[in-house]
């Protein structure tokens, strides 16, 4: 049998808990050392003289950006392999197995790697495609440092496994190519879909060997994981931080309807303005545009262009968000107020963060909104009008 490698390069995860619950850009593609995350684990790779062609799965969309680091790598460091590229399918078993289809078909084994692992060493790789030369399938694999427990379906301990036999895996993983395409397709015709590849040789019947792994080997997963990455490559943060402010205010008027973050809210009157009037979703724009240096909402948004008539404002602010997010930055966090002396606003505040977090692709636990009376002095004292202010911090990586 053939023994050299093919290898599927998995960069076609979502990235949302990295992004706030948002699907939003990749991870991969985000600065670690002075160079894309994914390049960490494409040049560990390209460099293994077992492997002799490469497979990188990635999102259609972010093919057009991913592509030609795979083809600069493939150049800079004179290699000579082949590298292709297969898009993702709709989970991880059905999005790896397009990888591997990709290869060519005279490799006797595949290796599988996450590409946010970035931190994969040689030997590590190494390892796990040797035992897989002598077992057919293995796995790096590290000790788990926790106690972990088993719950039940109401959410409680229903019992606790040995940690002394517990072990974390990762990748890589690499398999006979006829073991992982059999295994496939028992899953297939099981209708199952599993998250991690050892299954499909575990659930076709074979036994896989835990090669010891490396802690440093881990996934990058939430923004916290990026910065122990970023610590460990020794790497000073090179992040630009701006703070943006805004402020809005609009006049109560008969027969309009009072929207505030989204929310409509019973009361008698409502806010005069040539879209729907949501001053706090207007403040939080400004906010977001000047930390950003894009101006204000008057020039995004002009309240003379009859195509913002009654505008809903989540959607303005999809777009402002849309906008910031093209000028590099990505949102830190939203504190905004709102100055009315009525209605009573708490009871629909939690609405009005869930809505706004929505709208901007951010997780609500970034978003903070208050109310507050001003003891009936000022206009908004008096019932006139309302005013919000926001502040917001953003962040891009320099």
């Amino acid at each position: 049998m053939n023994e050299d490698f093919g290898a599927v390069l998995a960069a076609g995860g979502s990235s949302s808990r990295m992004n706030g619950g948002d699907k939003g850009p990749s991870k991969l593609l985000r600065d670690l050392g002075g160079r894309p995350v994914l390049c960490w684990s494409l040049e560990t790779l390209l460099q293994s003289p077992r492997i002799r062609e490469l497979c990188l799965v990635c999102r259609e969309e972010e093919l057009n950006a991913i592509a030609p680091l795979a083809a600069d790598m493939a150049a800079r460091l004179g290699s000579g392999k082949r590298v292709v590229f297969a898009c993702a399918g709709p989970d991880r078993q059905s999005s790896v197995y397009n990888g591997v289809a990709a290869l060519s078909e005279e490799w006797g084994y595949v290796v599988i790697h996450d590409a946010a692992r970035p931190l994969l060493r040689p030997e590590t790789l190494e390892a796990v495609c040797r035992d897989a030369l002598t077992y057919g399938a293995a796995t790096a694999a590290v000790p788990s440092k926790d106690t972990c427990k088993l719950s039940d379906s109401g959410g409680f301990v229903a019992s606790t496994p040995d940690r002394a036999r517990l072990m974390a895996v990762q990748t890589p993983q690499a398999f006979r190519r006829e073991l992982y395409l059999y295994g496939a397709e028992k899953a297939r015709q099981r209708g199952e879909s599993y998250t991690d590849d050892c299954q499909l040789a575990e659930a076709a019947g074979a036994r896989v060997r835990l090669t010891p792994g490396d802690y440093r080997n881990f996934k990058l997963t939430t923004p916290e994981d990026l910065v122990l990455a970023r610590a460990m490559v020794g790497e000073r943060s090179s992040c630009v931080t701006r703070i943006g402010n805004g402020y809005d205010v609009h006049r109560l008027t008969e027969g309009r309807a009072l929207i505030l973050g989204g929310v409509n809210i019973p009361f008698e009157r409502g806010l005069l303005g040539h879209s729907d009037a949501d001053v706090l979703t207007h403040a939080v724009m400004d906010a977001l545009l000047g930390a950003a240096a894009l101006g204000d909402i008057g020039r995004l948004f002009p309240d003379n262009d009859p195509q913002y008539q009654g505008a809903d404002s989540l959607k303005l602010l999809t777009a402002v968000c849309r906008a910031v997010g093209e000028a590099g930055y990505q949102i830190g966090n939203i504190d905004a107020t709102v100055m009315a002396q009525r209605p009573r606003l708490a009871p629909h505040v939690p609405q009005m963060r869930e809505n706004i977090a929505r709208a901007c692709g951010i997780d609500v636990s970034q978003v903070s909104v208050k109310a507050t009376t001003e003891e009936g002095m000022g206009f908004t004292g008096r019932e006139e009008g309302m005013a919000a202010q926001a502040v917001c911090l953003l962040d891009k990586e320099g």
